[in-house]
This record gives structure tokens, sequence and C-alpha cells, in this order.
């Protein structure tokens, strides 16, 4: 579409201003003017006042602007443009005002708008594009979801998802079931939740990665014919099956960059911006967390080039102590076993973990599923309340009848799916290797309750990754699963269909690379790697694949802290590339070396000097770091207001 259509499909004065600055005939134009005379069968459809995005975590810095449907011929578009220079809490700059500004997006680009509504607070939505990212959340503050949602379902095919009815799909015809790591949208990829199908899903993985292959090889593909130049190592069948689609991603090269430029654009008009202030160095001046109690030296707070910042070896972590034992433990409990200064204890277990033996008694507090302040007594009677609201749970899929599950297709394939990953998972361990291993019933049972329990989510794969440590800590079928549910809690936005928890986590990822990285940001700008897909691996199932079990124990309960950030585990990220940016930068990787490379550092990284950065970047990026990081980015709790799972009846 042409700029100058965008102009007049926008119908707006101060959207004509932002594009054409100095143009003083545009800025007198009258809005209301023109809402009454459409250029060019143009028609405003809808417009709602009042309608914020937030920029930033701070509430202060909120932008207000005009939301509007406009219809032209048979098309339907929508437009925000940010207030200018009136009834908003954050000044713009006309700069800022043309980034922040959501151009006219046909809807023909939009995938699906997601609607929140909180119990307390302002109805939102989340409007997802065709190429897999968000724009930021707009805020109702006047409300008007239903009527805005009401308008588009008058001009285009809009359908309530079946699989969460907050979300409405755009012109979908087809079953988003079927897709599998969606926010990649890899052609014909094999779907990580199971749908029904003739072929096994091994076998389905073989035939596309090897018909890939072909294609490419037939097409001259260089990449590939390097990659396959290899000698083919067998598949092991251990393998978790997703685990497997990532370590092909080599064969989808060129799709991957081809999505990239739509999706990190030079503007990041497709996702959350943030308001910048000039920065000389790649590191901000860092403002301290009010909760990180330890001053460094001043040298510290310098901003430093990327070479000084890793010739220091980020001395600004603090070393890591011993893990947290029996004796040490019992200081942070009073007489009746509650935990005195839960920060105290968070702290001290981010700095070295636990005890092996001391795991089962404080992951359950780690994770939320004890209070802090509750007693022996009532930790005791929570376990066995919350052990026969697990057997009512269980007892709905086990009382199903053959019979029944002939007429309950999505049962079968849940459970089916369940069946063949709880077969692959830690296998070589001792607590579940070997045939008719009990623990490895226990794993399937858990995972398909938990199916019932959260059915609108169901069962992904990398779930039973999540559940393997957990089960072998807690010992315990009942304790096991409301640990693991209070695990996806924070990390249930990861196996979305929509897969938007997933793009929040590399959006932010991007963000924080350019931050605290720019040599290594700028590198992977112009090698098209700024997707970043290449972590994908690392956030889904939090480093379980890079780490021995035991380091992964290890590095769960740190994360698990959320000291001193609840978003860590992509500052370890960060810390990871910076490590091997030499490497990457000067062997040229592009976007299959550097997945290779990625995948292969798995048992070879340093879990404590890692952690160690970690720490260091995340206090040197401060405050500009947590602004990097949308609102609501998994493992952030949820809001309790019922709306990423609730079914709602409406006219919609």
């Amino acid at each position: 579409m042409l700029e100058s259509e965008l102009h007049d499909l926008s119908d707006d004065a101060d959207y004509a201003a932002s594009q054409q600055q100095g143009s003083a005939s545009m800025m007198l134009r009258s809005d209301s003017i023109k809402q009454n005379s459409p250029r060019d069968g143009a028609e405003v459809v809808f417009t709602k006042e009042n309608v914020a995005i937030h920029p930033t975590q701070f509430a202060s810095e909120r932008i207000s602007g005009r939301l509007k449907l406009i219809k032209q011929s048979s098309a339907l578009f929508m437009t925000w443009i940010p207030y200018k220079g009136h009834s908003t809490e954050a000044r713009l700059s006309d700069n800022e005002r043309n980034l922040y500004t959501i151009r006219a997006v046909p809807f023909t680009e939009i995938r699906s708008i997601r609607r929140h509504t909180p119990a307390l607070g302002w109805q939102y939505i989340i409007v997802v594009l065709s190429s897999g990212l968000a724009y930021p959340p707009l805020y109702f503050y006047s409300g008007g979801v239903k009527e805005f949602l009401a308008t588009i379902k008058q001009h285009v095919l809009l359908v309530r998802s079946e699989e969460d009815a907050n979300v409405f799909l755009v012109n979908d015809f087809q079953n988003t079931l079927q897709r599998t790591l969606s926010s990649l949208e890899l052609p014909r990829a094999v779907p990580l939740a199971c749908g029904p199908s003739n072929m096994s899903v091994d076998e389905s993985i073989l035939n596309e990665n090897q018909e890939r292959a072909d294609n490419d090889v037939n097409n001259g593909s260089s990449s590939v014919t390097h990659f396959h130049g290899r000698p083919r190592q067998k598949v092991d069948p251990a393998r978790d099956i997703s685990i497997q689609v990532l370590e092909k991603f080599s064969l989808v090269t060129k799709f991957a960059r081809e999505t990239t430029s739509q999706l990190f654009r030079e503007n990041q008009i497709n996702g959350f911006s943030e308001r910048r202030t000039p920065i000389q160095t790649n590191i901000d001046h860092p403002r301290r967390s009010s909760h990180v109690e330890e001053k460094t030296s001043d040298e510290s707070c310098l901003a430093l080039d990327s070479q000084e910042f890793d010739n220091l070896s980020l001395v600004w972590g603090k070393p890591r102590q011993p893990p947290l034992g029996s004796e040490e433990w019992i200081i942070f409990l009073d007489s009746e076993g509650r935990v005195t200064d839960s920060e105290a204890l968070r702290k001290r277990v981010f700095y070295g973990g636990l005890d092996h033996e001391l795991r089962n008694e404080v992951w359950g507090l780690l994770l939320g599923y004890y209070p802090y302040d509750s007693t022996y007594a009532e930790r005791e009677f929570l376990k066995s309340i919350k052990k026969s609201e697990y057997e009512n749970i269980k007892n709905q899929w086990q009382s199903i009848s053959s019979a029944q599950a002939k007429r309950f297709t999505k049962f079968r394939e849940r459970k089916g799916l369940i069946e063949k990953d709880v077969v692959r998972t830690d296998r070589s361990l001792p607590f579940y290797e070997g045939d008719d291993n009990p623990n490895v019933n226990i794993l399937r049972d858990i995972l398909l309750t938990y199916s019932f329990y959260n059915f609108d989510l169901g069962y992904c794969q990398g779930m039973s990754d999540l559940l393997s440590p957990i089960l072998f800590v807690m010992d315990d079928e009942s304790e096991a699963f409301w640990c693991f549910v209070a695990l996806m809690e924070r990390l249930g936005p990861n196996f979305n269909r929509d897969q938007n928890g997933m793009h929040s986590q590399l959006f932010a990822l991007s963000k924080l690379v350019e931050l605290l990285d720019s040599p290594l940001h700028n590198y992977f700008k112009q090698r098209d790697c700024l997707n970043y897909f290449f972590c994908f691996r690392w956030i889904l199932i939090q480093f379980k694949r890079e780490f021995e079990y035991e380091k992964t124990m290890r590095l769960w309960e740190v994360l698990w802290t959320h000291y001193p950030s609840e978003h860590l585990h992509l500052y370890l990220c960060v810390a990871i590339l910076k490590r091997y940016r030499g490497k990457i930068v000067g062997e040229g990787m592009d976007f299959d070396t550097l997945l290779k490379f990625i995948n292969e550092l798995s048992g070879h990284i340093d879990l404590d000097a890692t952690l160690r950065d970690a720490e260091a970047l995340c206090i040197c990026a401060g405050e500009n770091g947590a602004a990097r990081i949308p609102p609501g980015t998994p493992p952030s709790l949820p809001i309790d207001d019922g709306s990423v799972y609730a079914q709602q009846d409406e006219i919609l």
C-alpha cells in the first residue's frame, strides 16, 4: 500500500501532522470536518477517545490517544494516534509520536485480538499480527471494548477461539491447533498440541524436514548442503520431539530471515517501544532497585563500553555461596514454622541455592504453593486438603470409559501426546529409567490431571520437562501436581496457542541486548538474527536442556526467588550471548551456524559464572532494563482476574 494511501485512510489531522512535520495546512485541518467528509471513499466506522498504551512499567508515563476503525471499499483498517500536546501524561516530541503511532493496519494483516477484563482496573486488548508479533496493549480507559469488537464483526470475519473465549480470530479458516511454534510461523510445522493425523508425530517430523532439505538442495542452498555435509546423526528416540524440531531450524533459515524484517523494524511499531534518553555508551548509568542493599564501588556505576565490561569479568555480581543447609534454614523460621523474613530467605537462596534435602520443604514456598507465613501445622493441613482435591480432579479422567473416550477426541489426543512424551523425558536418570517405571506412570497421571485442571491450556510439549524435576524433588504425586500448578501460573503463557508469552520474552531479550551489548545487537541486525529464535529453547523450558539435572534444579530455585528481578532468565540469556560474543562475531556466524552453536553449548555453560554475569547485567541495566520488558511478560504472576482462560458468555 502506498504511503499516501495510508495518510488518507488515517483520516486524522494529528496523524497527518506526525507524518508531514512542518506542513501547516495539514496540521490545521479539522478532524471533525474530515470525519464527516472522508476522502477516497474512506469511512470512519468506529472512534474511541482516551485509549492508552503503557510503553514502560510506570503508569505515570502512559500515552493516551484516539483509536479508529476505518472502512475503505471492502477493506477495514485500524489506527491509533497519540494525542498531540494535550490530555496525555507523557509529553511527546514529533519523532516520538511517529514512533508510537499505529499506522493504518489492514485487518488482512491481523491474526487475532485478545481481550482482557481485569476485576480491578481497565479493560485492554492485544492485537496480534500475522507476522506473529503484537502491538502494545491498548487500554480502554472509557470502556468500549465490546463495541470495538462488535464493529469489527460487522465488517470482517471474527471468530471466537475454541481454545480461549477471550481470543477472537480474524479471517481464520484454519484449525489453530495444527500449528506448532506459531510464533515462528514455520511452514507445515509439527503441532505442539497434537492434532488428528494418520501419520505418527515422529514420522511427520522426519518426512517434513527431509522434504524441506530436498527442496532446498534442489534450489542450490549452500547452507543446507553444508548442514547435510556432516554425517547424519541417528535420531535418539528419547529426545523430545519439540527439541528435534528446534534443532532442525537451520532448514528454514530463508523463512526466518524473511520474517525478521517484519518482526523487528527499525521503528519497532509492532512492539513495545520505550522512550529513550541519549546514551553515549551501550550501558546506561544503573539505577539500583530498592531491595538491592549492597553498594558496589563507584567504578561499577560508570558507563563502560562492551570491551571494558567484558575485561572486568562482570565483577559486580557477588560471589556464589554454599547451598542453604538445614542448620541455617532453621534460622529463617519461628517456633511454629513461619518464615520470619521472606525477602532475606529469597536473597539467600538466590546466592547459593538449597541443599537437596531441603528442596522438598522450600520449593513449595518459593513457588507460592505454601504461604511464607504458614505454620508447620497449616502446611500439613493444606497438604491433606489438596491431596483430596487432586484425587477428585484425577478421578475425572480416570472414570472416562472406553465408550466415552471414543467420543472425546480432545481427551484421546492429549492422552496420546502425553504418553509419547513421558517415555522420552529424563529416562537416563535412575528415578525414571527402566521399563514399567512407576515414576513415569505418575508423571503421565499428573500431566493428564493438569490437562483437566486447566482444560483450556491443556498439554503442550515441554511441560513434561518442567514437571520432571518437581516430581523428583517432591516425591509425592499430589504435592508435585500442586507445585507444578504453581509453576504453570508463571510459565503457562509460554504454551499459549498464540505464543504471545514467547513473543514478549523474545522481544524483551532483543531490547536488553540492544541496551547492554550494542555491538552484538548491531551484529545480529546485520545478520538478520534479531528474531532471537535461537534462544527459544532456553526460554521455553527454562534452560533445562543446557545444564545437568542437579544444576538445573539449582538454577530453577534461583530463578523462583524473583531476586533481583523476576525476569532474571532474560539477563541469563544476555549473559551467555555476551560471553560468547567474540566467538559469534569473530566466526561471522549467520542464523544457521548460530543456532547450531547455541544448541551445542548444552552442557558447557558455567552456571555460577553465568548467574554472576546475569546479576551484574541486571544491576547495571536498572530501571532502564525493567522499562524494556513489556508489562506482564512471563514469568510475571498473572492478574487474578480470570481473563487468561475464562469462558464468558457475551454477544460475540
